[in-house]
Formats: C-alpha cells, structure tokens, sequence
C-alpha cells in the first residue's frame, strides 16, 4: 500500500516517525513523509528508502506564541498543497499526521476525499502542551480554543493514536470515542538499541542525560543535585546531549554553581549516534518536573536506557509510576534537588544496586520493545485501509499497551 507520513518536525531527528515509516517499508509498503528541513540540505532525501519531503525550513527558535503559531499555519497550507498534489500523482491508502499541531490533520482532506483513510497521532496534549510552553492558565481562552480543536481534530480522523495510557483515557474523557483510540508508546527500536560492550576505560563516573533542553525536563535539577554531591563523588560528570531553549541558562547555571568542568554540553545527536553515548553510561538520568507538562508526558528515555544496559534515576511523575516500578528504576521526588541528590549518590556509591536494577531491566524491556508491539500498529493500518477498500467504516477496540 501508498502510505503518507505528514508532521512538522524534522524526520531526520523524530524516532517515533521513522519507527513507524522504516517499519511498513521493511514489510513492502511505500512511504513518503512530509515533513520540515534544517538551515541547509536537500529537499528531497532518500532515507533508509522512505522518501522524505522537506518543505519548509524551521529554526528552533519561537521567542513567542504568535511565531509560533505563525509557522504552524504556513507549514499547515503549503502541506495541504502538496500534499493534494501528491495525492493526485499517486493516490495514498492511509495519511497518518503527527500532531504538534492537531489540526495539521484537516490538511489531508485532499484524500480523505477520495477515500484514504486517516490517523491523528497525538504526540503531546496539545492544550496541556500549550500551557506549559507559554504559562498559560487551563482556563485562558488560547486552551479552550485548543481543546475545541483537538475535538474538531479527532472527529476527522478515522482513528487517533494517544503516546500513552494516561494521554488516551485523557483524550477519552474529551474528545474520542473508546473504539476509535490506542495507545501506542515510544518503544525502543531493538534493531538500534543493542548492546555492543562498553569501551571506556577512563575512571569518571558518567551521567548522561540525552534529549531535549525545556523548562519541563527538569535538567535544572540534574544540575543542582549535582552541585550537592560534587565533593563527595570528585569522579563523577553530567554530560548532556540535548538542545533547546534552555541550554543557555543551564550553562551559566553549572557555571555558578562550580561545575563548569564538570557538567558537558554537547550537541544534540541522533539515534544511532546516541546508542554508545548511552551504553557508555554509568547512570541515566530522566529529571522531568512532576507539576505541568512533564507529569504526564512518557520519555522513551528511560526504556533506552533499560535496552542498553543502563540503570535510571527518574522523577515520580504520574506516567513513570504508572509504566515503572521501584525494581526497575530509581525514582526520586519530583521537583526536588535534595532528593535527587541523595538517589545520585546512593546509585553512584553501590555497585550492586545499580547491577541489579539493570537485571530486573533486563526482564521488563522485552515486552516494551517496538518488535513485540509493531503488530499493534501494523494491524491498525491494514484493518483501515482493509475498511476503505470494501467501503465501511473501522469499528472495534484498539487496547491499550500497558504491559
């Protein structure tokens, strides 16, 4: 089958995107994406043979809701355009359009008119999301007005994928009906996600946090629960792979607080990059703030870190101890340096702790892993198009993923 891929993101960088497009191809579907491009580069790239549109350029750098928003709606028409264009070249089976934002789903209209069908994956919360990017009050107009969309939004796709449990029955509650929504998490790919055996041999103790640098992720506490212990474990380093609005503040921040040796920023790096970076690792570290945002939002993270190996410090959000236990990993009060502190140290100082967590890891990960869950996704897609081809509409439940 035709599959389209539309999202305003950059492909090269979005793991969840290319898990499920490297997926389908694998098995002989054929996939284009729609997607963003960087500064530079083609504008047309063969990616593991996805091919990938990039159509309009973004730099990382909203300093507001309205240039935000403004590069939303001019990535929102110029895909509508393109992609009725392309509809018509070579008409699609299925459109599946990743939200931030959600109505990026209307641009598909083009071929939901002629009968391809629609998934609406929802990310992140977009009201939720909103609110927490620009201090928005849950009552502001700006988040009623999100959460009318995001109903507008579900109502036109055929079928809604939530990135989590809590997300999904969210969503529920509001916007869907149970038979049109699953739950599909960001599990790792155990074709990259494998162990090659540690090469460093330096004597640090290295904490690596890899991801992405906004207020929510809590990396600010990494920081500062650091400072409290630096006397104690002279050994031990934060080395960051990540980018984002934050990273300015947070190295002036390690520079204030006497860590500038020992606190590394480095560039963000993609995943294959990533997998030695981490494997490298003595101790994972996922700091997410529990009172927004972050609360709710899963960080694959942490199941990466299981793959390869690595014990995890993570903050006691609602969707953490929702998917994980105290046997798995290490979780520290929300929000709170002190406690982060003491949970660092305490990983930091016992060896055995840390090899048993990583053992007890080693059991979980295999029912979190993408080739064990794939079929979920897979069965989705050609049960819609299956649907389209004889004319009637999906009905049934989608479970949910948890465990």
């Amino acid at each position: 089958m035709h599959i389209c891929m539309l999202a305003y993101t950059h492909y090269e960088f979005d793991n969840r995107i290319r898990q499920y497009a490297e997926t389908l191809v694998r098995r002989g579907d054929r996939v284009d994406v729609i997607a963003l491009r960087g500064e530079s580069g083609p504008k047309v790239e063969i990616i593991n043979n996805v091919r990938v549109f990039k159509i309009q350029t973004r730099a990382r750098n909203e300093t507001g809701k309205f240039s935000y928003l403004f590069r939303l709606i001019r990535f929102f028409w110029r895909s509508m355009f393109f992609l009725a264009i392309k509809d018509m070249q070579d008409h699609y089976d299925l459109v599946h359009v990743h939200s931030v934002p959600d109505f990026e789903v209307l641009a598909a209209w083009f071929p939901k008119a002629r009968r391809a069908k629609l998934i609406l994956d929802i990310h992140d919360l977009l009201p939720e999301f909103y609110a927490s990017k620009f201090h928005a009050k849950p009552d502001s107009r700006a988040v009623r007005l999100l959460l009318l969309v995001e109903r507008i939004s579900a109502r036109f796709a055929d079928h809604v994928i939530a990135a989590n449990d809590i997300w999904r029955d969210r969503l529920l509650a509001r916007s869907v009906k149970d038979a049109k929504c699953t739950a599909i998490l960001n599990y790792p790919d155990g074709s990259i996600f494998c162990r090659h055996g540690r090469t460093r041999t330096d004597g640090k103790f290295i904490i690596v946090y890899p991801g992405t640098l906004n207020h929510h992720q809590g990396v600010d506490l990494a920081i500062r629960a650091l400072a409290r212990i630096k006397d104690q474990v002279p050994q031990a380093e934060l080395h960051i792979y990540a980018r984002g609005k934050e990273t300015d503040n947070l190295s002036k921040l390690a520079g204030e607080l006497g860590l500038a040796e020992r606190v590394r920023f480095n560039h963000w790096v993609g995943t294959t990059e990533v997998v030695p970076i981490i494997e490298n690792a003595d101790l994972g570290v996922v700091p997410k703030r529990t009172d927004g945002f972050g609360n709710e939002a899963f960080s694959t993270k942490v199941l990466e870190f299981m793959a390869l190996g690595v014990p995890v410090v993570v903050s006691d959000s609602a969707v953490d101890r929702y998917y994980f236990t105290d046997r798995v990993v290490t979780f520290f009060k929300g929000n709170d340096e002190v406690d982060l502190a003491d949970r660092l140290l305490e990983m930091i100082r016992n060896t055995a702790k840390r090899e048993a967590q990583v053992k007890r890891a080693d059991d979980f990960i295999r029912t979190f892993d993408w080739d064990r869950r794939k079929s979920e996704y897979l069965g989705l897609v050609d049960t819609l198009v299956q649907s389209a081809k004889a004319g009637a509409s999906i009905k049934g439940d989608f479970p949910s993923l948890r465990g």
